[in-house]
């Protein structure tokens, strides 16, 4: 029961970072691609349909991690409020942002609305990769399972680290190539062949970097990360759209897998001291929860996982980012 709920928790970790990912990304890129008000609404047409759906599994992620793997939520969440109440208020402007940006016919208020969506969706991606990056390297946890150390340095001091740092910076690379490849598959026109150039781009950019941070640590998952990438920009190079999007999303979830199971059956890695670290086993719910919880996920999640199937099915064409003549 505790390596189903793990693999459950894994699997919304993963469908939450792949959804929202080319949501920040499409966010990050609508004033760098739309380089006016109609090619802006293109963009942003592409996500507005998703976008609030794609949330919801940010509520199932941090669910299931407080219902099935309570000490581990407790620590986690605890230990990095600060970000994580930043993401959640970024997340709050970013929805603002794509609400009310119709609300007014103003260019200027359009434009301040898309510059709004830019930049909470970049810093979200920052702060959840920092996160991310955190989460590799481990907390200060003491032996009582509470991480050592008070105030703003005991919550802002791990983003300060060096994995954080590249965890920030990985996963601005990977919105980015979301985004655009997810753009590219989604419009047409002049929006579409930007979208193209740039997941080119950043493609052979995120695929160098990769393989030198392979390189030099000698980490694998690194290595195929950088080949994975490096196919995505080949097939964004030939217009074959729908393999460089899915080879982007092969390599986020992936990624996401190898950092929940970096340190195999220990989901939070004690800084202090190795014997003090978090595994599956002891950061579980007793079995009467546990039984309790998967009742209530097989009678959810498949029905989410339907409708978010069914709405990207009804709005699968493509969005016109040219101008059509009337």
């Amino acid at each position: 029961m505790i390596t189903f709920w793990f693999a459950v928790l894994v699997l919304a970790w993963v469908l939450y970072f792949v959804l929202e990912g080319f949501d920040f990304g499409v966010g990050i890129l609508t004033p760098i691609l739309g380089r006016d008000e109609h090619e802006r609404g293109a963009v942003i047409r592409t996500v507005g349909p998703f976008w609030d759906g794609n949330e919801v599994w940010l509520v199932a992620a941090v669910g299931v991690t407080f219902a099935a793997f309570p000490d581990w939520y407790a620590a986690w969440m605890s230990a990095l409020y600060l970000p994580l109440v930043g993401v959640l208020l970024l997340l709050a402007v970013r929805g603002v942002a794509l609400e009310f940006r119709g609300k007014h016919d103003a260019p200027s208020w359009r434009r301040r609305s898309d510059h709004l969506l830019a930049w909470s969706s970049g810093g979200i991606v920052l702060l959840w990769g920092a996160i991310l990056g955190v989460l590799v390297d481990g907390l200060a946890l003491r032996a009582d399972g509470e991480v050592a150390g008070t105030g703003l340095s005991r919550s802002l001091g791990p983003l300060f680290s060096p994995a954080a740092g590249l965890g920030a910076l990985a996963a601005l690379l990977a919105a980015i190539l979301l985004g655009a490849t997810f753009l590219s598959l989604r419009t047409t026109g002049p929006v579409r062949r930007r979208a193209r150039d740039l997941a080119r781009h950043t493609g052979t950019f995120g695929a160098v970097a990769l393989l030198v941070l392979g390189v030099s640590t000698g980490n694998s998952m690194a290595l195929a990360a950088a080949a994975i990438v490096f196919v995505a920009g080949l097939q964004a190079r030939r217009a074959r759209e729908a393999t460089a999007f899915g080879a982007v999303v092969v390599a986020v979830a992936a990624t996401v897998v190898a950092i929940f199971t970096v340190h195999g059956d220990v989901v939070l890695r004690s800084t202090l001291d190795p014997a003090w670290s978090l595994t599956r086993e002891s950061a579980a719910a007793g079995p009467e929860a546990l039984k309790i919880i998967t009742v209530a996920g097989v009678l959810i999640l498949p029905g989410v996982i339907v409708y978010q199937l069914w709405s990207y099915w009804v709005f699968r064409r493509r969005v016109a980012s040219e101008r059509v003549p009337s």
